[in-house]
């Protein structure tokens, strides 16, 4: 039986043999509509549309979205995405990219190694990326992977493929260890505007809701080290309560420590310090209670999750979430039944 072709497709499917090529190359020019129905003709047929395109692109890109090159975690997530790719005989292309949040999808402009099709075959999305790039991607027909936590906007998570660090778990966690050390005036400091603090937050708020009591939050927005250093020193001017912080970062975490000690204010004993993502806890002193994330975990998971939808395209849509750890050092401790809170006032 003679091989059916594009021009077979086009026939059945009542479009231009010049349109068939089109959905081919993946270009974005052709209605959604139209392209599902050629794609299901070409299926019935047996035509592989997508086989010229494939066998010239064996390239899977990183892309680390609107964050600083030297972030330890992301570049942890790039190097378990790389070693995943090798395993597999994929090359990894990694891109930083900066892009603005709020345009819309079809007027995003994409990096020319993405619009210059034979070259990468899906991309695996690291830093902070929005629900415009999920779109763009999608018109686009470029298979892609998300690490979930760091998503701005809003976006329906159960559309796409998707990594997650369990931060809301692992946040609830430390607080409820927290809790459990006797402490009751628990502060949470980092930019909640942020998802990856909006769902540390999330996990502190439901911790601490559960043991009844008040979630209390810091409303200062700048960098991590200077967030972390700016919130602590306005809890002191302000005379809050507070026995224990739960910074969103151990780089958060950091500059609480130098807002402390330069207030002659001791860590653990007077105030108890905790952070998250464990990428510098050990470092500091005293060393830093953290909740252990696993980013070079996400980075295979995400790539794996890249060359599963590379090859099954139809798959439905997956999802994953990755534990974290509590790792408990010298930076927090018991209050002592006496002592339930600490003010300015009594420093």
């Amino acid at each position: 039986m003679k091989k059916k072709s594009f021009k077979d497709v086009a026939r059945v499917a009542n479009v231009s043999a010049a349109t068939v090529s089109r959905i081919a190359k993946g270009q974005t020019n052709v209605d959604a509509g139209i392209r599902a129905r050629v794609r299901k003709v070409a299926e019935s047929l047996g035509v592989d549309l997508d086989q010229k395109r494939n066998e010239r692109a064996n390239i899977v890109a990183f892309m680390l979205a609107n964050r600083d090159l030297l972030h330890n975690f992301q570049a942890r997530v790039l190097f378990g995405s790389e070693a995943y790719c090798a395993s597999q005989d994929r090359e990894l292309l990694f891109m930083s990219f900066r892009y603005p949040t709020t345009t819309p999808a079809k007027e995003l402009p994409l990096p020319r190694v993405l619009t210059q099709r034979g070259i990468v075959r899906a991309m695996i999305l690291g830093g902070t990326n929005s629900s415009n790039m999920l779109s763009a991607l999608r018109e686009r027909e470029i298979p892609f992977a998300v690490l979930g936590n760091n998503v701005l906007g809003d976006w329906n998570p159960e559309e796409y493929d998707a990594v997650y660090s369990d931060d809301i778990q692992g946040a609830f966690d430390l607080t409820a260890q927290l809790i459990a050390d006797g402490h009751r005036n628990i502060w949470f400091v980092g930019d909640i505007e942020l998802p990856w603090y909006g769902r540390c937050a999330e996990g502190y708020r439901q911790s601490m809701t559960q043991a009844g009591l008040e979630p209390r939050f810091s409303e200062i927005h700048s960098d991590d080290h200077q967030l972390g250093y700016l919130a602590m020193r306005s809890l002191l001017t302000r005379r809050e309560p507070v026995t224990a912080v739960f910074a969103g970062s151990d780089q958060i975490a950091r500059g609480v420590y130098d807002a402390l000690k330069q207030a002659g204010i001791s860590i653990p004993d007077d105030i108890s310090v905790a952070g998250f993502n464990d990428s510098e806890g050990a470092l500091m002193d005293p060393p830093l209670t953290s909740v252990r994330e696993f980013p070079e975990e996400l980075g295979r998971h995400l790539a794996e999750f890249v060359l599963r939808r590379i090859q099954k395209p139809d798959r439905p849509p997956q999802k994953l979430t990755i534990p974290t750890q509590l790792v408990l050092r010298q930076s927090t401790r018991s209050v002592p039944a006496q002592k339930t809170e600490l003010t300015a006032a009594t420093r």
